[in-house]
């Protein structure tokens, strides 16, 4: 076996690791408008403001305004929520069990139960660190220190650490109480309120494979035990006989022997019993009750009214008589998505409630009649993104149960909600844009549904290939990939077991491929498919083609991946292929793994990268791998940072060596070439789930599609691109910058912010002035100072210290002009300044009585065709004659306020009343004219005094702080407020030589008039 070794010692002198890069956070551009899969929702009952909400792939969020916002608090661990409980009697601690339970096919897996004791500011593991996936966690309100946990177990294989587990130390030690074999675990969990001794279980066998799934087997069932768990008794009077799948159960805390159960059987139907389970009675009940109970396992009964049943199902039901009948919700709050899991009712107040589903959070104050959406919780589950050549960029992608979406990747007043346009339906997977027609996409949902979207009128044309009379039924990934060439713009790749090719977006296809699988026919009984309850929804179709690529270094050179295994190549545009997948498992990889990506070189056509990945038989180490000889032979990357399955290879556009990791926990990078990795902490969670990787090749922007976080965008990579060995070991590196456009960033704010909702914010309006310090300064001030090609000074900038790279924003402008001090208004003017002129300027980074230099290249913003080079000639001439005025005026009104206090500090030792009246008229002299500088009278910001000062910030303001030609009036406002400033200057003078001389002789007469003292010499 041959591999790569790494650690995070890139080079010999230096460690590279996520903190260098941690200046270069990563944008969140969510959205939260479509949201992603909840399932987990707790609340503080003794304040109903404060919540919990666990989510499929995006870790946990808290609110403490009942919804109002949220913000993630545990993006240091496990991005994959099961439960979440909080301690009522001490509601500052809260247990997070990882690794959901809705157990469908791209369910990711947890590590183990966490608990806070400060709401979720720090956080500690406790335990049950091989379960993957925990269902349920109930704390004993009568004693504290009894905690139960659900823990269905392991998805893809046998496991004995399933069942249900209890602690009475409050999670320092566990014991499995519940256990029936290494196959079931322990789906559901109640607790009698009124004798917490009372406890109930339901058991759960169920297996996944890549090829099936099955829900169901004898070791399901319902139990209770009356001693807290120590002894079990196992209830089944009434019920169906077994085998069982999952039972969801619930009991009405108010009156606890009345319970409610889904039993999934043979005939999956309703139970009810009113003797604390001894004995069931089946009622009939609507589809949306019995659907899909291995995905809809919750049911719960309302706190006060053991009346009032909710069933969270495809869609949201109640009962008012204990189940016997059931109401669906009503929009008139508007849609809720379809598939719910999780629902939190406060105790206290029961008409507010928080629904968990497929996408996102809604909240009710009515019982749950009707519905209103959280839009400020970026969780949506992006498959895969891909980006066009637009300016701004546009982003597009699709998300798991959400369809299909586009948006801007910069917007006026920043990427929101309302930034992201649906452009197909179904599960969202592959959504790529045509880069030979703007208006053109093309996106792809569940089981190979394909179609061509006019982005204009969003009119969408089916173009899925179709099987021919002489080929077998065509086998669809569920998430089958719809490729754009690399080197061919024109060319568009599909493929079922067979590669399709079209050049004219989809309205003609090309079989350029035989059956490219392993056409293993025992894994392909998908109709067999689900357990008792028949789940047949393309999840689980196998011997499929799932990854495509074509060389960006030659069009007839296409690279395909399967999800049994093969790895197959040709050279000639697919006349003749080459399956390499004895060559990879030669180098340590599994056969009949997923092949999850693979990345041809730029560089070199030898060179080919791929990912692997085995979790779906129960292996959940990293594959990634290089090959130089076309798929010969392989090396298998490794590293101590690797953590999770393997999605996506990304090699650098620019820096071969610069190559970046997707796995199902983390985002990884390396720097020289894959000898050694870090994990990309940017503003990034620790584990986030990234599932794609794009790099824009004009902003060289990277792009993320993670599984529970949204889109992110870390901004400009070129500095990584840049840190070679040479300058990794340097001390300090000022980076130089492209020649920088002269403008005041790309858009405008707009008129009133978006009402709510999530905020993706605008890329950086002028790129950075970078530099990067080998180590962390410790003493010392960190400065970046500007100066234009004469050497005068236009601005300081404080600069940061971190170790690795920091960014030092420039705003293109001169210094603020100090403007008149004084009035009792705040003068606007003080707070901008003329934006420089084209030309070179020196860069100057010190680090104490240390000095580094590098040049800027400003030039005129050609792209702005409405503001010539003329134009901006005349506003720079303009906006400084202005700032000029603002000096001198405050020179003026400084001289006026120094010989203010003069007099002020002079009446209160003079005596003499005639100079007193002389004085005093001097300074209302003086305060006249002062008044007519600067607002002097109203104090309130809706008083529209305006002076002097403020009428040249005006016009000062308007023309530094617009990309424009100064109007005409503009213009001629200039000199009239030349001529006032020059009239105020006028007046001062005359009133220093007429009153103000008068001043100074008078108190020369009066100093002559003081005694004078006498001294006696000793």
């Amino acid at each position: 076996m041959l591999v790569f070794m790494g650690s995070s010692l890139v080079f010999a002198q230096t460690k590279i690791n996520s903190y260098t890069f941690g200046a270069m956070e990563a944008r969140w551009l969510g959205p939260g408008t479509m949201s992603g899969r909840i399932t987990a929702i707790d609340g503080v009952a003794a304040d109903s403001r404060t919540l919990y909400i666990g989510t499929a792939g995006g870790g946990v969020w808290k609110s403490t305004n009942a919804g109002a916002s949220f913000k993630p608090i545990f993006d240091k661990y496990c991005m994959s929520i099961g439960a979440i409980a909080v301690d009522q009697a001490h509601p500052d601690t809260v247990f997070v069990g990882s690794g959901e339970s809705n157990m469908r096919n791209t369910v990711s897996i947890g590590d183990g139960l966490y608990r806070s004791t400060d709401g979720g500011s720090n956080w500690n593991k406790i335990g049950l660190d091989s379960t993957e996936h925990i269902a349920k966690i109930i704390i004993d309100p009568k004693n504290t220190s009894t905690i139960y946990v659900a823990a269905p177990g392991p998805l893809w294989g046998d496991s004995k650490h399933r069942g249900l587990y209890r602690s009475t130390d409050g999670g320092k030690t566990w014991n499995n109480i519940l256990y029936i074999n290494e196959k079931t675990g322990c789906a559901d969990i109640a607790l009698d309120p009124t004798n917490t001794k009372v406890l109930y279980a339901t058991t759960w066998e169920f297996r996944r494979f890549p090829y099936a799934f099955n829900s169901g087997g004898m070791g399901s069932g319902m139990y209770k035990s009356t001693d807290g768990g120590t002894t079990w008794k196992e209830l089944s009077v009434g019920l169906p006989k077994k085998p069982f799948g999952r039972i969801a159960l619930t009991l009405a805390p108010s009156a606890p022997q009345n319970m409610i159960a889904i039993v999934e059987a043979k005939e999956t139907s309703l139970f009810i019993s009113a003797d604390g389970g001894a004995t069931w009675k089946e009622q009939s009940a609507t589809m949306n009750v019995k659907s899909r109970p291995f995905y809809f396992s919750t049911l719960v009964i309302d706190p006060k009214d053991p009346k009032r049943v909710y069933r969270p199902g495809f869609k949201f039901a109640y009962s008012d008589d204990g189940g016997y009948s059931f109401t669906d919700a009503s929009y008139d709050g508007g849609w809720v998505h379809s598939d719910h899991h999780a629902l939190w009712i406060n105790p206290n107040y029961t008409n507010q409630m928080y629904l968990g589903t497929d996408g996102g959070v809604y909240f009710s104050l009515d019982r749950g009649a009707t519905w209103m959406f959280c839009h400020n919780l970026p969780v949506g589950q992006f498959y895969h993104v891909a980006v066009d050549e637009q300016k701004p960029y546009r982003i597009y992608g699709g998300l798991q149960d959400n369809g299909s979406w586009m948006a801007p990747s910069a917007a006026p007043g920043g990427v929101n909600n309302s930034s992201w346009m649906s452009i197909y339906g179904g599960d969202g997977f592959w959504a790529q844009p045509d880069l030979t027609d703007p208006n053109i996409a093309f996106a792809e949902y569940q089981g190979g549904n394909m179609g061509r979207i006019d982005l204009t009128t969003l009119k969408s044309v089916d173009i899925a290939p179709q099987a021919t009379l002489t080929e077998e039924k065509l086998r669809w990934n569920w998430n089958t990939p719809i490729v754009t060439g690399k080197a061919n713009k024109h060319n568009l790749y599909t493929g079922a077991q067979y590669l399709y090719k079209t050049t004219d977006q989809g309205r003609t296809w090309q079989k350029i491929s035989g059956d490219l699988t392993t056409n293993d026919k025992k894994k392909q009984q998908q109709e067999e498919s689900g357990g008792l309850s028949e789940d047949n929804t393309s999840a689980e179709n196998h011997c499929t083609i799932f990854t495509i690529t074509e060389s960006p270094l030659d069009e007839n050179m296409i690279w395909t991946g399967t999800d049994d295994g093969n790895l197959q190549l040709t050279t000639d545009g697919g006349k003749t292929w080459t399956n390499l997948a004895k060559n990879y498992t030669a180098a340590g990889i599994p056969p009949q793994t997923w092949v999850s990506s693979i990345e041809p070189s730029r560089f070199d056509k030898n060179v080919v990268y791929a990912t692997f990945e085995n979790h779906m038989y129960g292996d959940m180490r990293t594959y990634c791998a290089k090959s130089i000889d076309m798929g010969k032979t392989w090396k298998l990357f490794s590293s101590d940072e690797f953590t999770g399955f393997a999605h996506k290879i990304k090699e650098d556009l620019i820096n071969k060596d610069l190559l970046f990791l997707g796995t199902e926990r983390g985002l990884f990078a390396t720097v020289d070439g894959g000898n050694s990795w870090f994990r990309m902490k940017n503003h990034i969670p620790d584990y986030c789930m990234v599932r794609d990787i794009q790099i824009q090749p004009e902003t060289n922007d990277l792009l993320l599609a993670t599984y529970g976080r949204g889109v992110m965008i870390v901004e400009d990579i070129t500095p990584m691109r840049a840190l070679t060995k040479e300058i990794i070991d340097k001390e300090v590196y000022l980076f130089t910058n492209k020649p920088i456009a002269i403008n005041m960033g790309a858009y405008g704010g707009g008129g009133f912010s978006e009402v709510g909702g999530w905020e993706g914010g605008n890329p950086d309006d002028i790129p950075p002035v970078q530099y990067y310090f080998k180590d962390r300064v410790s003493s010392g001030n960190v400065s970046v100072e500007i100066y234009d090609a004469t050497g005068k000074l236009v601005q300081t900038i404080p600069g940061s210290k971190r170790k690795g790279i920091n960014k030092v924003y420039w705003n293109l402008r001169y210094t603020p002009v100090k403007t008149a001090e004084g009035g009792t208004k705040v003068d606007w003017g003080s707070f901008t300044a003329p934006l420089v002129k084209p030309g070179i300027y020196t860069v100057k980074l010190k680090i104490g009585d240390k000095e580094y230099s590098s040049t800027l290249t400003m030039i005129h913003d050609a792209s702005n065709r409405s503001f010539t080079e003329e134009d901006a000639k005349l506003q720079y001439e303009t906006a400084m004659k202005l700032m000029h005025m603002h000096e001198e005026l405050a020179h003026l009104v400084d001289s006026i306020n120094k010989e203010q206090k003069m007099i002020k500090d002079t009446l209160l030792v003079i005596h003499d009343a005639k100079t007193k009246k002389l004085l005093t008229e001097y300074n209302d002299k003086l305060e006249t004219l002062r008044n007519t500088l600067l607002a002097s009278k109203h104090k309130s910001i809706f008083a529209d005094e305006k002076k002097l000062r403020e009428y040249i910030s005006e016009v000062y303001g308007a023309v530094c702080g617009q990309e424009c030609r100064p109007s005409n009036l503009q213009l001629s406002r200039v000199p009239v407020l030349k001529q006032d400033l020059d009239k105020g200057e006028k007046t001062h003078q005359d009133i220093d030589a007429t009153i103000g001389e008068k001043v100074k002789t008078a108190l020369a007469e009066d100093e002559k008039k003081k005694p004078s003292v006498s001294r006696t010499t000793n």
